[in-house]
């Protein structure tokens, strides 16, 4: 029995099945509609991700700032400056808000053309189907 054939099969489940179909789909980009796809996606990440990132930084900027304020007054017992120290580091704080906005509005307006433009031709494109 030296020459004794043996196979086994399994087959994936529909979860690792849904996983392969997943990343397989992220490497194909021959058809236009994924490429469009794509690139409204990347789009949009700009206009929501740059403004979020920006603003977090500020803000933990500004907590930071207002940290060492508390320091200065707590712990080295320099009142007047922890204080001043502090409010500015609230200020910082308060921009962060505004900086959100006020970017994501830029970016939104500098980029809404392309994206509605892109999203027309993936909506057409769906509905021809």
């Amino acid at each position: 029995m030296k020459n004794k054939f043996e196979f086994s099969y399994s087959a994936p489940t529909e979860a690792e099945r849904r996983e392969i179909e997943h990343i397989k789909s992220q490497y194909q980009t021959d058809s236009k509609g994924s490429a469009t796809l794509q690139k409204l996606r990347k789009l949009d990440g700009k206009v929501r991700n740059i403004p979020t990132c920006i603003a977090l930084i500020c803000g933990i900027l500004g907590t930071l700032i207002f940290g060492f304020g508390l320091a200065l007054a707590l712990e080295w017992e320099l009142f007047v400056w922890g204080a001043i120290v502090g409010a500015f580091g609230c200020v910082v704080i308060g921009f962060a808000y505004v900086i959100y906005n006020i970017l994501h509005n830029k970016l939104k307006d500098k980029y809404a053309p392309e994206i509605i433009k892109l999203s027309d031709e993936l909506l057409k494109e769906i509905n021809e189907k």
